[in-house]
């Protein structure tokens, strides 16, 4: 039996793209993993404006955000009542300030999704060598974050320090159904997306929705398996720099404008999502070279995209389609789009112009995209390999 996407599912596969905003007290103190103990005092931005965040994301075409509302380190961007680590104990604001309300505020204005990463691993709790305490206390802070912000587009769970760990999942989840069910939940407990398995923002050829278990962590090559096989497509999340966090010395791993493009079509482009890392300065402001390069490749990319060769897509034999253009025209993308609301079902899939192969791969998903020399044609017919496979959608492009 075909295993079949929800709806809210097929709605994150369309949005594709989101935004990681990695900030904390690691921010301020040169640091991507710290072990709690960094004085929460350092944590005191000088401008922090979230709509400038929120700004950056929605003029590179992001449909949501991802906030990392705690860390490994356990320091709350947030007033919890339930450790004095948090922004409550800083200087910024005279700790009366709030990220994620700020944040919460301006993806509302904007129209964007507002996601929140709550590290499992919490190396400043005192309880958290206690199982079950520690439990009580992670499902506490869920709660607020799932009750005091309006709705949220997805919630991130990151598995990185936790391997060997067990938490709580049932009663985790509870809380999510409670007050947040319509968040996407990222890799862990009863998941409705899954982490790609790797930190470089890469899909792979195939790439499959359907799976019955999980990756870990970076560090894990273990995986955590699933009590059915579900239908989870993956996010492939990547830093813009070498670094999560902002840090002042890693200007020069910026990475090129091209550099980008390739990381977008070998996930967006395989039919994964993509999540990129843009992290806050410690004014609290997206870094303006982290924006304009930011920009330079959303820009490129639009400017690609922008005019697609319309074609009529029709059925041939089974297992076969054709695009006629209306005259020859001369491209150098194609475009495929498969129907899943059956489910994926594109094992393989070939493409050829005016009779000659010109492309190949395996699975389609929600979008394909396929670069090639340019070249001028007149037909494309599309050979797919699955049963009941059939493509919703294909446009070529002429980009060079």
């Amino acid at each position: 039996m075909t295993i079949v996407p929800t709806a809210r599912q097929l709605a994150w596969q369309q949005d594709r793209f989101g935004l990681f905003l990695h900030f904390g007290v690691n921010t301020f103190n040169g640091e991507e993993w710290s072990d709690g103990t960094l004085d929460a005092a350092t944590f005191d931005p000088s401008s922090c404006d979230a709509s400038q965040w929120v700004e950056t994301a929605a003029a590179a075409g992001a449909k949501y955000v991802v906030l990392t509302a705690k860390h490994h380190d356990g320091f709350c961007l947030w007033p919890t009542a339930t450790t004095a680590y948090s922004v409550a104990s800083s200087p910024w604001r005279d700790g009366k300030g709030d990220v994620v309300a700020d944040l919460a505020e301006a993806c509302r204005g904007a129209g964007l999704g507002l996601g929140l990463y709550l590290s499992p691993w919490d190396r400043n709790a005192d309880c958290y060598d206690d199982p079950a305490a520690y439990d009580g206390f992670y499902l506490r802070q869920l709660t607020e974050l799932c009750t005091r912000y309006g709705p949220l587009y997805e919630l991130w769970f990151d598995g990185a320090g936790s391997e060997g760990r067990t938490y709580d999942w049932d009663a985790i989840m509870a809380v999510i159904d409670k007050h947040q069910p319509d968040a996407m939940v990222f890799n862990m407990g009863r998941p409705t997306i899954r982490w790609v398995g790797n930190e470089d923002g890469l899909a792979e050829d195939p790439c499959r929705y359907v799976t019955e278990s999980t990756g870990i962590s970076v560090y894990d090559d273990g995986r955590s398996a699933l009590d059915t096989a579900r239908y989870l497509p993956p996010e492939c999340d990547v830093p813009i720099r070498a670094n999560w966090f902002w840090q002042p010395d890693d200007l020069h791993t910026l990475k090129s404008r091209d550099q980008l493009l390739d990381i977008w079509y070998r996930s967006v482009g395989l039919g994964a999502g993509l999540l990129l890392n843009v992290p806050p300065d410690r004014r609290g402001l997206i870094d303006s070279a982290d924006r304009a390069r930011l920009l330079a490749f959303t820009d490129e990319l639009a400017r690609r995209l922008a005019e697609p060769r319309s074609c009529a897509l029709t059925v041939a034999d089974e297992g076969e389609a054709v695009a006629r253009f209306a005259e020859p025209v001369r491209i150098d993308h194609v475009e495929l789009r498969e129907d899943l609301a059956a489910g994926q079902r594109v094992v393989h899939h070939e493409v050829f112009a005016d009779g000659v192969p010109l492309v190949s791969g395996h699975t389609v998903g929600v979008r394909r995209v396929h670069t090639f020399e340019p070249r001028t044609v007149r037909e494309l017919r599309i050979r797919l390999t699955g049963e009941g496979a059939a493509l919703t959608e294909l446009k070529g492009y002429e980009a060079r």
